[in-house]
């Protein structure tokens, strides 16, 4: 992907969609290579765009429970993913939680995790989850990622098959604007 500057107009949480495909498959794909991930998903996103997106676009049974997906974007680049599970199966409720997401390569270190979970949080409020509160998890030695969830108002809830558990409430956001 080259030098990445930090893009020219802020991100936003969106649905997802076609209009990011270049930067989107470009990566997750380098994401992938340096996690030594498979890259079976990227390679049939990659043949037909579109479809990968629709299927996307509407809510996915992931881990056992419904989920929403977003991107988050900056006007034609593709920064992240954040998943929202409606609920909890016992599994999620020790580690992975209602919220998971991630940043590029490229992008991270930039404030972006901070400011697209804020915004799934707003998500987590208007989709009509019925939900008080949400459930968070990160590896305990993800130093990143707890700063980021301690920031949106994480509250520490012990350690589970050693993630670390954080609760947000969701009461006093505005699912409106």
């Amino acid at each position: 992907m080259g030098h990445v500057t930090t893009p020219s107009r802020p991100g936003r949480l969106v649905r997802p969609t076609t209009a990011v495909r270049a930067s989107y498959l470009a990566g997750e794909r380098a994401d992938c290579l340096a996690e030594g991930a498979p890259m079976d998903r990227i390679d049939r996103a990659g043949r037909d765009f579109g479809a990968y997106v629709s299927q996307l676009r509407g809510t996915q049974i992931r881990w056992e429970v419904p989920c929403t997906f977003f991107w988050y974007v900056s006007g034609e680049h593709y920064l992240g993913t954040l998943v929202i599970r409606h609920r909890l199966t016992p599994e999620l409720a020790e580690a992975g939680g209602h919220i998971g997401y991630h940043v590029v390569a490229p992008w991270r270190r930039q404030g972006h995790a901070t400011k697209m979970l804020a915004a799934g949080l707003v998500e987590c409020a208007r989709l009509g989850l019925g939900l008080s509160r949400v459930l968070l998890t990160c590896a305990h030695d993800n130093e990143a990622s707890r700063l980021v969830i301690l920031a949106n108002g994480g509250v520490p809830d012990g350690r589970s098959r050693g993630e670390d558990r954080f609760w947000i409430p969701l009461s006093g956001l505005d699912p409106v604007s």
